[in-house]
C-alpha cells in the first residue's frame, strides 16, 4: 500500500467513525425526552479502529460509552444494522462494564441494544458498592438494572456454584 492510499484510507476511516459519532448523537428535542440507557447516543475510543458497513472493529485499550455506563476491553465490536446504526456490541479480553451503581468483569461480554441486555461471561464479578457475587455467566439489563448469575466455570473451586459476600444496611 503505497504512503498516499495508506493516508487516504485513514482519512476515510477516522471520517466515518466521526459521521457514525455525530449519528449517534440525540437531536435537540431528544435531550429534553426521558430515555432509557440503552436509546441514549453511543460515543467509542480506541488505540486504532477499523469500520465497514456492517461493522466497526476497535482495538487496545477499547472503549464505548453510552450515557452513564463504559465498556472497557481489549477488542470491542460494534455491529450494525442495514440502516447502519448500531445494534449490538461484543467485546472480548478482559471485560468491564461500569454504571453508577455497579461494575463488572469479565472475559467476553455481548450487548444487544434493542432490549438493553448484556451478557458477560468468563470469571465474572459483579461488584455492587462492597458487596460481591461472582460466576460464570452474567445477564444484565442496562434499563432495569436487574442482574442474573449463574454457575461458576467448570473445574473451579465452587465447582458450577456462585459465590458472594453480602453487607447488610449499616454493617462496615
Amino acid at each position: 500500500m503505497t504512503a498516499m492510499t495508506a493516508k487516504t484510507q485513514y482519512a476515510r476511516t477516522v471520517a466515518a467513525l466521526a459521521a457514525l459519532t455525530l449519528l449517534a448523537l440525540p437531536a435537540v428535542g431528544d435531550a429534553q425526552s426521558a430515555r432509557t440507557s440503552s436509546n441514549q447516543p453511543i460515543a467509542f475510543g480506541a488505540d486504532t479502529g477499523e469500520q465497514s458497513a456492517e461493522r466497526i472493529s476497535l482495538r487496545g485499550r477499547a472503549e464505548v460509552t453510552q450515557g452513564q455506563n463504559r465498556l472497557r476491553a481489549e477488542a470491542i465490536t460494534l455491529f450494525r444494522n442495514a440502516a447502519g446504526d448500531p445494534e449490538r456490541v461484543e467485546a472480548t479480553g478482559t471485560v468491564y462494564f461500569v454504571t453508577p451503581t455497579q461494575s463488572m468483569r469479565g472475559d467476553r461480554a455481548v450487548y444487544t441494544l434493542s432490549n438493553g441486555e448484556l451478557v458477560v461471561t468468563g470469571n465474572v464479578i459483579l461488584n455492587q458498592g462492597k458487596n460481591v457475587l461472582t460466576g460464570g455467566r452474567l445477564v444484565y439489563n442496562v434499563n432495569t438494572d436487574a442482574a442474573n448469575m449463574s454457575g461458576a466455570p467448570r473445574g473451579g473451586t465452587a465447582g458450577s456454584r456462585i459465590q458472594g459476600v453480602f453487607y447488610p444496611n449499616g454493617t462496615n
